[in-house]
């Protein structure tokens, strides 16, 4: 086994792994790893966007958004947390070069989502997670103290007396055994979607870092909030085989798509929180008699859906599709996991030295059901406060 020493571990590379990395101090040295490749992380495939708080008289309202969606099971010092952070976040990424689409004036551009009561999110046309996390990659990669490992699975935590030290990983492609020792561990490994028939998800995002914290007594929260994402594109491949569900913006209908069903009727309001709109679909595909419902895009410029939802548009044409005149087949997937390891206001597991952010993570902003285009906000204010944490340790020291 081999084994080395790191001020900090990282496990997982998507933005909450990343932007913990760019805040931790320069003088520490750093490792990530990855049990794939860096582009293949959930973070990669966000499209709608990322919120912000526009102004402060859009607080309470960004607030209520929030709570509602999540069925008022939210934790209120959280959400206010990540909501008071969100213009500074995204200042910061603007100054990694992340491109957000622009008015005429040059000012940012707001879309709006489902359960949102006004525009307030951020975007980069249909691939609003690459261009985050591809311009938060590039910002890492330049650090000369982060060393990046690909393909290395991360088995277990090491722990000495109660504290943790460390980890114990595997590399995928050649076997070897690491044993790599650290001051602090952070857990950004995301979520739990490989473990389902059908997801938006990549399929290694098994929850290893959930099964890791049980076995070693680290409180895991909220398992059944598992939130599934309403309009994936519906395919029905010949060979029989499952692939990751291709997921359709929940920005279309906040620009105005509409659900129909069988005989062509509209049967629910499309900018209902997730969990309604995904109850009145599967409700549908039962009185229907149906494996999925439609999805219809006319009321959209086509110039939009061309520039606004450019990927969008060409993964349909793939299959034969023309979403500018032609319905959309949609069904329901598992999207996003809101429960996942108890952390604390500064992102600390029940475990000194041993820290979880983003969707691994369950800090209680998100309540039952998360606001569509909070997840990047949430990882990215987290990520940062668990790295400001383990500075200001460090200082101490």
């Amino acid at each position: 086994m081999t084994e080395a020493s790191y001020d900090v571990v990282i496990a997982g590379t998507g933005v909450g792994g990343l932007y913990c990395a760019l805040n931790l101090d320069r003088g520490k040295r750093i490792l990530m790893l990855t049990k794939a490749r860096v582009e293949e992380c959930d973070s990669f495939l966000a499209q709608g966007g990322i919120c912000v708080l526009k102004s402060e008289d859009d607080y309470d309202s960004y607030f209520e958004d929030t709570m509602r969606a999540g069925h008022y099971e939210n934790n209120k010092k959280s959400v206010d947390t990540m909501i008071r952070n969100s213009r500074k976040t995204i200042d910061r990424l603007i100054s990694y070069g992340v491109d957000f689409e622009r008015n005429g004036d040059g000012s940012l551009k707001f879309t709006k989502e489902g359960a949102h009561s006004t525009p307030r999110i951020l975007f980069h046309q249909d691939i609003t997670g690459k261009e985050i996390t591809s311009k938060l990659l590039a910002a890492v990669r330049r650090l000369p103290n982060v060393e990046i490992l690909e393909m290395t699975e991360m088995t277990d935590i090491v722990v000495e007396d109660g504290v943790c030290a460390g980890i114990l990983a595997r590399n995928l492609e050649s076997g070897e055994e690491f044993r790599f020792l650290s001051r602090d561990v952070v857990w950004a490994t995301g979520g739990i979607g490989g473990t389902y028939e059908h997801s938006t998800n990549f399929p290694h995002l098994t929850g290893d870092a959930l099964s890791i914290a049980k076995r070693h007594g680290i409180p895991v929260i909220h398992e059944d909030y598992v939130q599934i994402h309403p309009t994936t594109l519906y395919v029905e491949r010949a060979d029989g085989k499952k692939e990751r569900s291709f997921l359709i913006s929940e920005s279309v209908r906040g620009e105005g798509g509409i659900l129909l069903g069988k005989n062509m009727e509209r049967f629910v309001d499309e900018l209902l929180p997730r969990d309604k709109v995904t109850e009145a679909i599967k409700a549908q595909m039962e009185k229907d008699g149906t494996k999925h419902v439609w999805l219809s895009m006319r009321k959209i410029d086509p110039v939009v859906i061309k520039t606004h939802f450019e990927h969008i548009y060409e993964r349909c044409l793939e299959e034969g599709i023309d979403c500018t005149k032609d319905l959309v087949p949609v069904v329901p997937a598992q999207h996003y996991f809101m429960g996942g390891v108890a952390v604390d206001d500064d992102s600390m597991t029940s475990m000194q030295h041993l820290y979880a952010v983003g969707e691994t993570s369950c800090n209680g902003v998100h309540g039952r059901n998360r606001l569509a285009s909070n997840s990047l906000l949430e990882s990215l204010v987290f990520a940062e406060i668990a790295a400001n944490k383990i500075n200001m340790e460090g200082e101490r020291k």
